[in-house]
């Protein structure tokens, strides 16, 4: 019985008769009156509150269990109901009444509370549990504000093992991007306190920023982490944010046309589709009598390459795409058969599918991640043992990425596997047809990501992109200027603070494309020179030239939590 359209007192008058009629013709409906009487007088006595019966409150996915609440500032709860139903929140022993509008929206400010928890609020028949007032920050970006904690590891992990602080929650917004509308809410997802069981996925910055900020502070810390690797600034921009830069609009115009997204999204699948089984087909590794990562294939007549060495990867000056073949010979000492062991392959670009003994052991389908493979206590075997990788190169110079682990691990013991293999080219292919990356386009992360947190109050914003603006570094402190003055609109605080993370380094010394680097990085000290309440936090020193990822997280995490504190003086 849905008694949310209909208050309580009209309820039992307008039903009551009709069950004393069925109870005065027909016994067989005795037992079903005494209960459905006990349910009535229990819609009799909810007719009692001030407010009726509630209607069912919908809640926006961020007020919900383990949240946390700005302190030392006005917040907002907000959610839907019924148009003209009435809403109580209760917290802290108050309570804040507002009726919903006509579009069944309603909203209630409370005050300013000092840090604490946890908490439990009720709103209507809603109970809310573990609630912790603090400091709340939305951090924002691209890969290096997601990096995961779990890609930390080789450099963390004694320090990260084993530790835990459920005052600090954190939440990562899901992917969502929009070119049509401004998204009400984001799809579920829940705070998470940071536990053994939840860091793993944590943004590695995120997660130092966060717990070395509550150590110093004793202060709860929530973070929203809203980013997305790859995404330009211009795509966590609002379309009116974005007036000066006409061109930019209309290219999220275009999109806006749903069905030319789903024509180009599904002749874009159809053309990767047809790239991948040629590839598949002509695969001469794949399709022999025995195939290349078999234990007993003869590879006597494969070239001897060096590993880091150009010679395999480019042929009359252009890289050879499509699928290139290593085998590579290597011992292990007698106390290792019969042992799980790691094996470490560094980077390689672009993708990789490798096999031990001619089992498969694993894969990576894109160049970033480091290439870490357990390798089974089944597979390894005293003495001569056999490696084989099978590399994709989508469109690049294929590589394996100098200066990086490749070795197998076990007891704490090592096998260098870098220096010579054995080559061979299993297909050469044209490049990989590119696809759009919706994604990237101006506005829609905006839309799908940003604001609907804007009801959220934040204590600051922590910035951590770039890398994909390099190209076009000479506009990027007009862009990012335009999207701190467009958050500061939604969140309604003009002095709301931003803190810029400074690009890592990147790219060897001589490398032409460092030039660059160093001009985007120009324009972000730009940027926190020309705004207010803007900080540059220094990160340049972290880098690492071969990885546009670093480990190095919790130096430039320090340096915010200092800047913060700095900010709170």
């Amino acid at each position: 019985i849905d008694v949310s359209l209909v208050s309580c007192r009209t309820y039992v008058l307008i039903t009551f008769p009709y069950f004393c009629y069925s109870e005065k013709y027909n016994e067989k409906y005795m037992k079903t009156h005494f209960i459905i009487k006990r349910f009535l007088l229990g819609l009799a006595l909810l007719a009692s509150c001030d407010f009726g019966a509630f209607a069912k409150v919908v809640l926006p996915v961020l007020v919900s269990d383990g949240m946390v609440l700005q302190r030392n500032a006005p917040l907002t709860i907000w959610g839907k109901a019924d148009p003209s139903e009435k809403v109580c929140v209760k917290f802290q022993k108050k309570q804040y009444k507002v009726t919903a509008d006509e579009n069944g929206k309603w909203a209630v400010t409370l005050p300013a509370m000092k840090a604490g928890g946890p908490y439990s609020m009720t709103i209507n028949d809603i109970v809310l549990n573990d609630i912790l007032v603090g400091d709340v920050f939305l951090c924002s970006g691209q890969s290096n504000m997601e990096l995961p904690v779990n890609r930390v590891m080789d450099k963390y992990a004694d320090e990260i093992e084993g530790y835990e602080n459920t005052s600090v929650r954190y939440v990562k917004v899901p992917y969502s991007y929009d070119f049509s509308q401004q998204k009400e809410d984001i799809r579920p997802v829940t705070w998470r306190p940071m536990t053994t069981e939840n860091v793993k996925d944590f943004s590695a910055i995120c997660y130092f920023f966060s717990r070395l900020l509550e150590e110093k502070t004793n202060v709860p810390v929530g973070i929203i982490n809203a980013s997305w690797g790859g995404t330009p600034v211009e795509a966590w921009v609002s379309e009116k944010g974005l007036q000066n830069f006409p061109e930019y609009v209309h290219q999220k115009a275009l999109y806006e046309d749903t069905e030319l997204v789903s024509r180009i999204t599904e002749t874009e699948r159809l053309h990767q589709q047809a790239w991948n089984k040629v590839l598949y087909k002509s695969d001469a590794g794949l399709h022999g009598v025995t195939p290349w990562y078999a234990e007993d294939y003869d590879d006597s007549d494969w070239e001897k390459v060096d590993m880091f060495s150009d010679n395999w990867a480019i042929r009359n000056g252009r890289p050879l795409n499509g699928v290139h073949w290593f085998r590579k010979d290597f011992f292990v000492p007698e106390d290792w058969s019969g042992k799980e062991a790691v094996l470490r392959l560094g980077c390689i670009v672009d993708a990789d599918s490798v096999f031990v003994n001619g089992h498969f052991v694993g894969t990576v389908s894109y160049q970033y991640p480091p290439r870490i493979y357990k390798v089974p206590s089944k597979l390894l075997k005293k003495g001569k043992n056999q490696l084989t990788v099978r590399l994709f190169s989508y469109g690049g110079r294929p590589s394996f990425v100098k200066e990086k682990p490749y070795k197998l691990i076990c007891d704490g013991k090592e096998v260098n596997l870098e220096g010579g293999w054995k080559h061979k080219i299993g297909t050469v292919m044209p490049p990989s047809p590119s696809s759009t990356a919706f994604h990237y386009t101006p506005v829609g992360l905006y839309n799908g990501m940003i604001y609907p947190l804007r009801h959220y109050t934040f204590k600051g914003v922590v910035w951590y992109q770039g890398e994909s603006n390099v190209g076009r570094w000479s506009e990027y402190s007009s862009l990012l200027s335009a999207l701190i003055a467009d958050w500061r609109t939604l969140f309604k605080d003009e002095n709301l603070p931003f803190y810029i993370i400074e690009l890592a380094d990147f790219l060897a010394p001589d490398d032409p494309g460092r030039a660059a680097w160093a001009e985007l990085r120009k324009q972000q000290a730009k940027t926190a020179r020309e705004n207010a309440h803007v900080t540059l936090i220094k990160n340049s020193d972290t880098g690492e030239w071969n990885d546009i990822h670093p480990l190095d997280k919790k130096t430039a995490a320090t340096r915010l939590v200092e800047a913060v504190i700095q900010n709170e003086k």
